[in-house]
């Protein structure tokens, strides 16, 4: 099943990977960075913990889950109501209803510049309107969608209490905030804007918590010296090569490179 969210740093390109394999395992699948669950809905697990900083996504995961229905008739309302203007007008509307919220939040996501999610210092979504005008696509099954949440527990909060509830038999697929672009040039500069060493550092001190706990695990991260030595002696290391596509320019667009660990697979 594909993604109903596309997310900057999404793990579509992971999944579609023939060298990359999931682990076997009996009990829960818990993501706590969920973006655009990817390897969830590759995975369709019968039960799952999900969990993302990120108010307005997780929103729209639980309204899609228990009022798909409600969602789909309001996005597809946007569909026909879309044009430059409107897009502007929606980008600072202030909807009321968690359907409402959830049905903007998918509409700004397709509609803007190559899905990101961006704020002003207000908190307000900035991101400016794409080419794409597809809103509701012919293949897309928001009831499919709702039974593939059905048995997930979809929370908002920090990481850290995710993966502290990952136990044995569980699988834990972990994917930090982090780019790309700078693995060789300027990493620790680039990537403390977007999630700080010190986060890392928490990340770190959870997961081998989680492993000795006896939990497989799966971490996605990038491919630099400084998060190898971090994880050097705890998890097996693959990197795996890929083509960069969040530039809007074809030319900005090139072939990077991400780290995987594995930990007790």
């Amino acid at each position: 099943m594909k993604p109903f969210i596309k997310w900057a740093g999404g793990k579509r390109w992971l999944v579609a990977e023939p060298s990359f394999q999931l682990p076997s395992y009996s009990g829960r699948y818990i993501e706590p960075f969920l973006g655009g669950g990817a390897v969830f809905f590759h995975l369709l697990p019968r039960q799952a913990i999900l969990s993302d900083i990120n108010v307005r996504l997780i929103e729209a995961y639980q309204a899609v889950r228990d009022n798909h229905q409600k969602v789909s008739t309001f996005l597809r309302s946007m569909q026909t109501k879309h044009s430059r203007s409107y897009y502007y007008e929606e980008r600072t509307r202030n909807r009321r209803s968690l359907h409402g919220r959830a049905a903007q939040f998918l509409y700004l996501n397709r509609a803007c510049w190559n899905g990101l999610y961006r704020e002003n210092l207000k908190g307000q979504f900035n991101v400016p309107i794409g080419t794409k005008t597809q809103i509701i696509f012919d293949d897309e099954d928001f009831s499919a969608i709702s039974k593939a949440l059905e048995n997930a527990r979809i929370l908002v909060r920090d990481f850290d209490d995710t993966i502290n509830e990952a136990q044995e038999g569980d699988l834990l697929f972990v994917d930090p905030p982090y780019t790309t672009a700078h693995n060789m040039n300027g990493f620790v500069k680039y990537n403390q804007n977007i999630f700080q060493w010190s986060d890392q550092l928490r990340l770190k001190s959870a997961l081998i918590r989680a492993a000795d706990r006896g939990a497989k695990i799966i971490l996605t991260n990038a491919d630099h010296e400084s998060i190898h030595d971090l994880y050097a002696n705890h998890a097996e290391l693959r990197s795996i090569t890929r083509a960069s596509v969040i530039s809007g320019k074809s030319a900005g667009r090139r072939v990077t490179s991400e780290a995987v660990y594995f930990f007790n697979t």
